[in-house]
Protein backbone atom coordinates (compact mmCIF):
# COMPACT_ATOMS: atom_id res chain seq x y z
CA UNK A 1 0.00 0.00 0.00
CA UNK A 2 1.43 3.45 -0.73
CA UNK A 3 1.57 5.67 2.17
CA UNK A 4 2.88 9.30 2.44
CA UNK A 5 3.46 10.29 5.88
CA UNK A 6 4.19 14.41 6.94
CA UNK A 7 4.77 14.84 10.17
CA UNK A 8 7.16 18.31 11.82
CA UNK A 9 4.11 21.29 11.81
CA UNK A 10 3.63 23.15 14.91
CA UNK A 11 3.44 26.83 16.11
CA UNK A 12 6.15 29.28 15.49
CA UNK A 13 6.84 32.93 15.85
CA UNK A 14 7.62 34.50 12.57
CA UNK A 15 11.76 34.38 11.92
CA UNK A 16 11.72 30.89 13.36
CA UNK A 17 12.01 27.37 11.35
CA UNK A 18 10.79 24.19 11.06
CA UNK A 19 11.71 21.36 9.56
CA UNK A 20 8.67 18.49 8.11
CA UNK A 21 9.36 14.91 6.82
CA UNK A 22 7.57 13.43 4.49
CA UNK A 23 8.01 9.57 5.13
CA UNK A 24 6.94 7.27 2.11
CA UNK A 25 5.92 3.48 1.73
CA UNK A 26 4.74 0.94 -0.44
CA UNK A 27 7.22 2.97 -3.22
CA UNK A 28 10.84 3.88 -3.36
CA UNK A 29 10.36 7.87 -3.02
CA UNK A 30 13.46 7.83 -5.29
CA UNK A 31 11.77 6.32 -8.36
CA UNK A 32 9.17 9.24 -8.53
CA UNK A 33 9.22 12.90 -7.92
CA UNK A 34 8.44 14.49 -5.00
CA UNK A 35 6.71 17.65 -4.15
CA UNK A 36 5.90 19.69 -1.27
CA UNK A 37 2.63 21.60 -1.75
CA UNK A 38 0.66 23.97 1.00
CA UNK A 39 -2.92 25.50 1.17
CA UNK A 40 -4.33 28.50 3.49
CA UNK A 41 -7.68 28.45 4.06
CA UNK A 42 -9.30 30.53 1.61
CA UNK A 43 -6.44 30.09 -1.06
CA UNK A 44 -5.77 27.52 -3.53
CA UNK A 45 -3.23 24.90 -3.41
CA UNK A 46 0.44 26.31 -4.00
CA UNK A 47 2.91 24.13 -5.12
CA UNK A 48 6.05 24.79 -2.99
CA UNK A 49 9.10 22.75 -3.96
CA UNK A 50 10.02 19.47 -5.94
CA UNK A 51 12.44 17.10 -6.49
CA UNK A 52 13.15 15.08 -9.35
CA UNK A 53 14.07 11.48 -9.68
CA UNK A 54 16.16 11.75 -12.39
CA UNK A 55 20.02 11.27 -11.43
CA UNK A 56 20.89 14.49 -10.31
CA UNK A 57 17.83 15.17 -8.16
CA UNK A 58 16.96 18.76 -8.97
CA UNK A 59 15.13 20.52 -6.68
CA UNK A 60 12.71 23.31 -7.87
CA UNK A 61 11.19 26.06 -5.80
CA UNK A 62 8.45 28.19 -5.94
CA UNK A 63 9.40 31.91 -5.58
CA UNK A 64 7.94 32.52 -2.65
CA UNK A 65 9.84 30.45 -0.78
CA UNK A 66 12.96 30.42 -2.63
CA UNK A 67 15.98 31.01 -0.86
CA UNK A 68 14.55 29.80 2.60
CA UNK A 69 13.10 26.53 2.04
CA UNK A 70 15.19 23.33 1.22
CA UNK A 71 13.94 20.10 0.26
CA UNK A 72 16.35 16.94 0.71
CA UNK A 73 16.02 13.35 0.51
CA UNK A 74 17.50 10.23 2.63
CA UNK A 75 16.63 7.64 0.64
CA UNK A 76 17.82 5.30 2.64
CA UNK A 77 15.22 6.39 5.49
CA UNK A 78 12.62 6.65 2.21
CA UNK A 79 11.87 10.11 3.22
CA UNK A 80 12.09 14.04 2.29
CA UNK A 81 12.49 17.03 4.11
CA UNK A 82 11.15 20.13 4.09
CA UNK A 83 13.97 22.78 5.98
CA UNK A 84 11.92 25.89 6.67
CA UNK A 85 13.37 28.63 7.52
CA UNK A 86 13.03 32.85 7.84
CA UNK A 87 9.18 31.38 8.05
CA UNK A 88 6.83 34.45 7.52
CA UNK A 89 2.99 34.95 8.97
CA UNK A 90 2.11 34.10 5.25
CA UNK A 91 3.31 30.57 4.98
CA UNK A 92 0.83 29.68 7.27
CA UNK A 93 -0.51 26.32 6.02
CA UNK A 94 -1.40 22.97 5.86
CA UNK A 95 2.24 21.66 4.01
CA UNK A 96 1.44 18.21 1.96
CA UNK A 97 3.80 15.74 -0.07
CA UNK A 98 2.80 13.90 -2.87
CA UNK A 99 4.16 11.86 -5.43
CA UNK A 100 3.87 14.03 -8.77
CA UNK A 101 4.22 13.92 -12.24
CA UNK A 102 6.81 15.03 -14.45
CA UNK A 103 5.35 18.31 -14.38
CA UNK A 104 5.73 17.91 -10.48
CA UNK A 105 1.57 18.20 -10.30
CA UNK A 106 0.73 15.99 -7.55
CA UNK A 107 -0.30 12.36 -8.83
CA UNK A 108 -3.40 10.16 -6.47
CA UNK A 109 -0.75 9.85 -3.54
CA UNK A 110 -0.97 12.30 -0.99
CA UNK A 111 0.04 12.44 2.87
CA UNK A 112 -2.54 13.79 5.17
CA UNK A 113 -1.65 16.70 5.55
CA UNK A 114 0.16 18.84 8.51
CA UNK A 115 -0.19 22.12 10.16
CA UNK A 116 2.14 25.18 10.00
CA UNK A 117 1.20 28.32 11.92
CA UNK A 118 3.53 31.04 11.67
CA UNK A 119 2.58 33.93 14.29
CA UNK A 120 3.56 37.80 13.81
Amino acid sequence: EVQLVESGGGLVQAGGSLRLSCAASGFRLDDYNIGWFRQAPGKEREGISCVYSSDDGSTVYAESVKGRFTMSSDNAKNTVYLQMNNLLPEDTAVYYCARANDDCNPDEYWGQGTQVTVSS
